[in-house]
């Protein structure tokens, strides 16, 4: 019974989600998250079947001043191609037939099944843009945390750190996105975004009771084939050593508006894409808190309407809350 209970919807669960009256009730998602990153991204398709292929200027040619009757020696520029891959997000929902017709409202019940797979992949999506880690996990794609993990590596001028030290840090990221920064990637001659699929009822195999038995269940595939392809470096800055315990008063606390305004001027041209900062809430508590000194004395911080809705930008650049960064980073050094 665990291992059904564990895989499928059973009448147990089927029960907490009927309201007396006997229909689906809404549910209260207790467990969604606000990754506004997702809608921020920009997508490409990419030039290969499993991701996409980047040709980067490493190397400039060589010139020189020239007197008359005397030559110089020819020179060329240097270039380098990079492979990004594309990962494969699946899920499965199988729902009983029976179950599923208890009630007389199959597609209600369904539809509340879909909505939690949906926010799942979403946040899924989300943690391995920032954490994922091919080296550790071959099935995912490279997230932009192990790419901006050591001061020393040549990326290193884009990681400005907070002053944290302990086992519980975040990171503030500030992230350009554009055709020739970052961007998101799905393969070549797939389809962009998340994918879902109604199979509707269908025979599938049992995975409890008999080995082998059969049953009728209603069947839906959900697949996000995705990836990132970080063009230039140069356009994604990491402010990681967030110590989250020093943020109780504006004493201990990292100051996050300097570390923000040190991250804008690592980047080369910030109108060449779409900037946006992300924070977990905890951090953006801190700037929120820091910010109303600032907002009176106009150092930046501001309240604007965009599209009808009071967003929250810092010297322009719009910042997000982004629940996938978590608080338990190790230090970056």
């Amino acid at each position: 019974m665990a291992g059904l209970g564990s895989s499928m919807l059973t009448l147990k669960d089927w029960a907490k989600r009927i309201e007396p009256n006997g229909k689906v009730g809404m549910i209260a998602e207790l467990l969604s998250q606000t990754n506004e990153v997702l809608t921020d991204m920009i997508w490409q398709e990419g030039n290969l079947p499993t991701g996409h292929r980047t040709i980067v200027r490493t190397g400039l040619p060589d010139v020189a001043w020239r007197l008359l009757n005397n030559g110089i020696s020819p020179s060329k520029s240097e270039t380098a191609q990079i492979d990004e891959g594309c990962g494969m997000l699946e899920a499965w929902s199988e729902v009983d037939k029976d179950l599923a017709e208890l009630n007389g409202d199959v597609g209600a019940f369904r539809f509340s099944e879909s909505q939690a797979f949906i926010e799942a992949m979403n946040q899924e999506m989300a943690s391995t843009l920032f954490y994922g880690n091919s080296s550790v996990s071959p099935e995912e794609f490279n997230g932009l945390a192990v790419r901006y993990s050591s001061l020393s590596a040549a990326n290193g001028q884009n990681i400005v750190v907070g002053g944290g030290a302990g086992a519980d840090n975040s990171s503030i990221w500030l992230i350009c996105w554009g055709p020739q920064t970052v961007h998101g990637i799905f393969p070549k001659g797939s389809k962009a975004g998340l994918i879902h699929e109604d199979l509707g009822l269908e025979t599938v195999e049992a995975t409890a009771g008999i080995a082998g038995s059969r049953m009728r269940a209603y069947r839906e595939h959900f697949q996000w084939k995705c990836g990132i392809a970080l063009r230039d470096w140069r356009y994604v800055v990491r402010i990681p050593n967030i110590d989250i315990s020093n943020l109780v008063s504006k004493s201990s606390a990292a100051d996050v508006i300097e570390l923000m305004i040190k991250a804008i001027h690592r980047v080369p041209n910030i109108k060449l894409g779409k900037p946006c900062f992300y924070m977990n809430r905890s951090v953006f508590q801190m700037l929120d808190i820091f910010s109303r000194d600032d907002v009176l004395t106009g150092g930046g911080l501001n309240y604007q309407n965009v599209a009808g809705e009071a967003q929250y930008s810092f010297r322009g650049i719009p910042v997000r809350v982004c629940d996938a960064l978590t608080e338990a980073e190790s230090v970056v050094s």
